[in-house]
């Protein structure tokens, strides 16, 4: 969330009116991640969110906002895309493709203990289940295609070590790509960048999903493997916390067994995790774009994650 593309309130007013939420009341613009522009919307019909779409285009987006559309409509709590007179969820604002959702209550809860992993654990496995049956269909656009396509564009900015890291699990992750195990592995809609900051929280109850434009279909596993890597680790290390992970996996397994391919892959997908973020923080870090409020992640922080996850598999 940054603001790539400022917005008036003449032009957010406009949109309002179209999705009959009535007057605008405030507007302020939302910082914290990388992707897309946000503000936070005030009118007469409560607090919504407002996002133009920086990157993603008009015919990409209709696979993300239905599929919210989708979840919530099968009750998992995740933002649901307002629509106009006509039944379109997908709107236009300076330009840009643009969405308006409700916006979720509480907070995002950064120092999680077992009991909040327990229950992202939880409702990460309701939503596997509850997206099974969604029709619409687009790749994982940060997959392993996106890898290889960005890795030899980052190399030039490593030094030797972390250059030879790299490769090395390119490689890997290519070779179990390849096998049987993960052709077996069960696929379907995945939200693909379940952050600490992506998930709310009053209290310890969980209130909700958002932020889904990383979403598509992949595998449950890899979706599970992200979490992971953010829910239960130690941040300033990247160590394991295998208190938190246990609590994780116990509740997704209790709506959602994990199968056998699933078991013996769950080390390699945790590698595929880290290595998935730290390829785009050092393309974000390296190759930035101009945004205000825009502020890159430490690239570093995946690679600590990645050395602990080879030298320290994540198994059940």
């Amino acid at each position: 969330m940054a603001v790539f593309t400022p917005v008036s309130d003449t032009e957010a007013s406009a949109l309002l009116q179209a999705l009959q939420l009535g007057a605008l009341h405030a507007l302020r613009g939302i910082e914290g991640g990388i992707e897309n522009t946000n503000y936070f919307v005030t009118c007469d019909a409560g607090e919504f969110v407002l996002t133009l779409f920086e990157r993603l285009s008009h015919a990409q987006l209709p696979f993300y906002l239905h599929l919210m559309k989708h979840l919530a409509h099968k009750g998992i709590p995740v933002p649901d895309p307002r629509a106009n007179a006509a039944g379109d969820i997908l709107h236009t604002v300076c330009g840009k493709p643009a969405a308006v959702v409700n916006r979720l209550a509480g907070r995002s809860q950064l120092a999680p203990g077992a009991v909040h992993c327990a229950a992202v654990g939880d409702m990460l496995a309701r939503m596997h289940l509850a997206g099974r049956d969604y029709e619409r269909q687009q790749p994982n656009l940060r997959g392993l295609p996106w890898w290889n396509e960005t890795v030899p564009v980052v190399l030039p900015h490593l030094g030797p070590e972390q250059a030879a890291l790299l490769r090395a699990e390119l490689a890997y992750q290519n070779h179990v790509a390849a096998g049987s195990a993960y052709a077996a592995l069960p696929r379907g809609p995945i939200h693909a960048d379940l952050f600490r900051d992506n998930v709310m929280f009053e209290g310890e109850q969980l209130t909700g999903f958002f932020d889904f434009y990383f979403a598509g279909v992949d595998t449950f596993l890899f979706d599970l493997a992200v979490c992971l890597n953010d829910w239960c680790v130690d941040l300033p290390t990247g160590v394991h916390d295998a208190a938190r992970a246990a609590a994780m996996l116990g509740a997704y397994q209790a709506v959602r067994p994990l199968t056998a391919a699933e078991r013996e892959l769950l080390p390699a997908m945790a590698r595929a995790g880290a290595l998935r973020f730290w390829i785009s923080r050092l393309w974000d870090f390296y190759l930035p774009r101009e945004a205000a409020m825009l502020k890159a992640h430490d690239p570093t922080h995946f690679e600590r994650v990645l050395r602990q996850r080879v030298q320290h598999p994540v198994v059940l």
